[in-house]
């Protein structure tokens, strides 16, 4: 299983990061019971091929998907920076001294280190996560510290490392203890929904005092959501089935899962596995909720709309026979950071085509990306 994997070596050196099932986003973006035996990287972090032996990372074209950069970017902010030391309350509880501005940083998720290259302050990142999608290119060079099998404890040491910014759901209880031994601050993130991801920015930003930053950029976030959401409002909302995986089981949202929550936001109806632990659901059970509309969060893997029409029982749907079944980029849409914006952006026209929606503010520090038109519409049938 993907979650018992550990780096070959591990001793004093690699404590486990814990590997995300199969096609499953970063975080509680999907259920932690999400597939283990079609693929091995997730859409959003990438796991290892040695949980099966066939199973590849997926490739995320630009002529498939826009790589948006993110949706906003904070502008110079009057805001004085917060005082240092200064103690703060993670999303685990946990009570965080940090006793100065943390001048290196060292992220182990794929959204903390697009967060803080948001805030202007990538610069101050020494070590980051393994990230299938390599986002915002400025972070290329930045070293690599962590695997989804292993954390480099002494790398993150040798690195003098002052703060490190890590998802709760994939990283292990002793890792964070071997950091915290050696008396490095660690902040940990766990976004349940969207006012997760805008209160997880904020935290980020107070953590490496960039608050006036990030207090611009969820403003700027918080409008655009606000926008979408009211453009979507008033039409119906279609039935709407996200898939995570069909290869051998069915997977999708949870009713605990945080795509309920963006699937609204876009105008969408969402149809979830009737569970809040369980993201697998029976064919039969699909076939009565009939989505009208079907969702493909793993069409990276090269999952296509003609293979959803010809699996056998599925031409009873309503979105397989008006062939209402529309790709996605999972990676924007439910990767907890600064392009979620982006992400409800593209889930709302997946849903709803000939929506025009206003365009992505443009972010000067974003890097590569596709430049944002005057207006967004779809190109789907």
């Amino acid at each position: 299983m993907c979650s018992n994997l550990r780096e070959k070596g591990v001793g004093s050196v690699n404590s486990t990061i814990q590997a995300p099932p199969s096609r499953r986003s970063e975080g509680p973006f999907h259920s932690p019971t999400a597939p283990r035996t079609a693929g091995l990287v997730a859409l959003l972090l990438g796991a290892l091929a040695a949980c099966t032996g066939t199973a590849t990372t997926p490739s995320i074209s630009p002529s498939t998907f826009s790589s948006p950069a993110p949706s906003a970017s904070p502008s110079p902010s009057p805001s004085p920076s917060p005082a240092f030391p200064l103690t703060l309350t993670d999303d685990q509880g946990t009570q965080v001294s940090i006793p100065a501005k943390p001048a290196r940083i060292v992220t182990l998720s794929p959204a903390a280190t697009e967060t803080v290259f948001a805030l202007g302050e990538g610069a101050r990142v020494v070590g980051k996560v393994q990230d299938v999608a390599d986002y915002p290119p400025e972070a290329h060079a930045v070293p690599e510290v962590a695997t989804y099998t292993g954390v480099d404890v002494e790398k993150i040491v040798a690195l003098r490392t002052d703060l490190v910014l890590v998802d709760t759901s994939l990283t292990k209880p002793d890792t964070l203890q071997k950091l915290r031994d050696v008396g490095i601050p660690v902040v940990q993130l766990l976004a349940a929904n969207v006012d997760g991801v805008l209160g997880d920015i904020t935290l980020i930003g107070r953590a490496i005092g960039a608050d006036g930053q990030a207090g611009d950029l969820v403003a700027s976030m918080r409008a655009q959501i606000d926008q979408i959401s009211a453009a979507t409002r008033s039409l119906p909302h279609p039935r709407t089935f996200y898939e995570i995986d069909a290869t051998k089981e069915i997977f999708g949202p949870t009713d605990a899962s945080p795509l309920v929550d963006l699937i609204t936001l876009a105008g969408g109806q969402p149809i979830t596995t009737g569970s809040t632990t369980v993201a697998s659901i029976p064919l039969e059970k699909l076939v009565a909720a009939d989505p009208e509309i079907i969702v493909l969060g793993d069409a990276a893997y090269g999952v296509k709309a003609a293979d959803v029409a010809h699996r056998p029982g599925w031409s009873r749907m309503t979105a397989v026979r008006n062939n209402a079944i529309r790709p996605v980029n999972d990676i924007v849409i439910t990767r907890p950071g600064p392009r979620l914006v982006d992400g409800l952006r593209d889930l709302a026209l997946a849903i709803h085509p000939d929506i025009v929606l206003a365009a992505a503010s443009p972010s000067p520090s974003a890097g590569e990306g596709s430049p944002a038109p005057s207006a967004t519409s779809s190109a789907y049938p």
